[in-house]
């Protein structure tokens, strides 16, 4: 009777998985209800006054700016200068991301990719409003549009 030998074999290789950019998508958290936060109404509000299909997106750009800690009229108004708060978004690319060539999953996805880089990359980190504004679009007056997007959503607080 002939022995046959069992071998393993082991493979080892690099996967590739998506990144967890937050804490609720790397641990599948349930939303915070924003219902009742003040902010959700100004934003939504905001939005449908122009016809921007962010609105529907309000809970998710509080969320992502509760999440990294960013203004949470920061992602908004870029979206709104960038495309028209998605009127203009190939690709679910609200915020024109790189150059306009980026592609998300969905709205959700980019919303919560770009505030990720906004508070963690070493492009942005660390950096005051008008510098991280003048590194996402250095055009002369980018900053300045932003910025009175943002107070039109709500004063500074």
């Amino acid at each position: 009777m002939k022995k046959f030998s069992t071998r393993l074999v082991v493979f080892a290789g690099m996967v590739s998985l998506p990144l967890a950019v937050s804490p609720r998508m790397a641990q599948k958290l349930p939303s915070e209800d924003y219902r009742n936060d003040p902010r959700f109404e100004k934003l939504r509000n905001f939005f449908a006054k122009f016809g921007c299909p962010a609105w529907k997106y309000a809970a998710t750009f509080l969320e992502a700016a509760d999440d990294y800690s960013l203004d949470w009229r920061l992602l908004p108004s870029i979206s709104y200068i960038e495309s028209t708060g998605g009127k203009a978004a190939p690709n679910n690319n609200l915020f024109g991301w790189d150059s306009g060539r980026a592609h998300f999953s969905s709205p959700t996805a980019g919303i919560h990719m770009v505030g990720y880089h906004l508070t963690h990359s070493e492009t942005y980190r660390d950096k005051d409003l008008d510098a991280l504004l003048n590194t996402y679009n250095p055009g002369g007056e980018y900053a300045a549009k932003v910025k009175s997007v943002m107070r039109r959503i709500a004063p500074s607080e």
